[in-house]
């Protein structure tokens, strides 16, 4: 069940979204996105999501429009993050680059890894691909198909990104991964050059309750192998990888894995660009980053 505490924005946005009669305004954190609070039993405490909505929304027409699921790496958004990412969007928007979509920068806690945790506490997973996804459905006018779903997402959001992506390919058309991480079979905590060894071993403890097995029956590579077939046939991929992430090796091999399985994707290098955030990436992206969402 979720309740939703929906932003301060103006009378006729909260009308144009459907909201529920219990909602209760909050602070928003700009002036392009509306945040909500979702409550779900799903998951410890609450959690909260920022939608933007494409110019043309308020306008009263019964139109319809695709959805972008932004997904944030470990730690949540850094601060500003949200609302440069809409910015962006929104100017790629009413520069022609890309069609109008909403955009729904989503909350999976901190470091859930955006699954479900073996001991069933934390259940991310469920709550994004049950809960979410049918209340952005029902919520707002979308195209409310696979069709219409895209999934973006940065470190460990393009690790999400690519979990939901590959696990639920009859739910999302098309993923797209910012230096995602960790792409590989098994999680070596000795081998981690970002998080470091102690880290690695939390993260390995307390999402997959220190288990191997668990890792490789939620990871990318082993979802990408079972689904091959209808990700091969009906899902766009891309990976946007910064030359000098400690972590694009895995990623490189990561994506010959998918070669192997004959599975067309996009592979774009950034240069001179590393493990930095999403900020520095997209200060480095150019105008074919927007390809994609076309």
């Amino acid at each position: 069940m979720i309740r939703t505490v929906i932003a301060l924005v103006p009378l006729l946005a909260l009308t144009a979204c459907g909201t529920s009669n219990n909602a209760r305004s909050v602070r928003s954190i700009d002036s392009l996105t509306t945040t909500v609070e979702m409550e779900t039993s799903l998951v410890p405490k609450s959690v909260r999501y920022h939608v933007y909505l494409p110019p043309s929304y308020q306008s009263g027409e019964e139109r319809t429009y695709p959805v972008i699921y932004w997904l944030h790496g470990s730690g949540g958004y850094p601060p500003g993050v949200v609302a440069m990412l809409a910015r962006r969007f929104d100017n790629a928007i009413r520069n022609g680059r890309i069609p109008e979509h909403l955009v729904v920068f989503t909350d999976g806690l901190e470091d859930t890894m955006w699954l479900n945790s073996k001991d069933g506490t934390v259940a991310v997973e469920d709550l994004f691909i049950q809960e979410l996804v049918p209340h952005i459905d029902s919520t707002y006018r979308t195209i409310a198909s696979r069709g219409g779903r895209i999934l973006e997402g940065a470190s460990m959001g393009g690790y999400g990104a690519a979990r939901f992506g590959f696990k639920y390919p009859d739910l999302f058309a098309a993923v797209s991964m910012i230096n995602p991480g960790p792409m590989q079979p098994i999680l070596d905590v000795d081998e981690a050059p970002l998080r470091g060894r102690d880290r690695a071993q939390e993260t390995l403890d307390g999402v997959y309750g220190g288990d191997q097995r668990y890792f490789m029956e939620q990871s990318p590579w082993r979802l990408v192998e079972q689904n091959a077939s209808a990700i091969r046939s009906s899902v766009e991929v891309r990976m946007i990888l910064g030359e000098l992430d400690l972590i694009t090796p895995n990623n490189i091999r990561f994506s010959e894995h998918m070669k192997d399985l004959n599975i067309d994707h996009q592979v774009m290098i950034i240069p001179d660009v590393g493990h930095d955030g999403p900020r520095a990436m997209f200060s480095a992206l150019t105008d074919d980053y927007w390809d994609f969402f076309n």
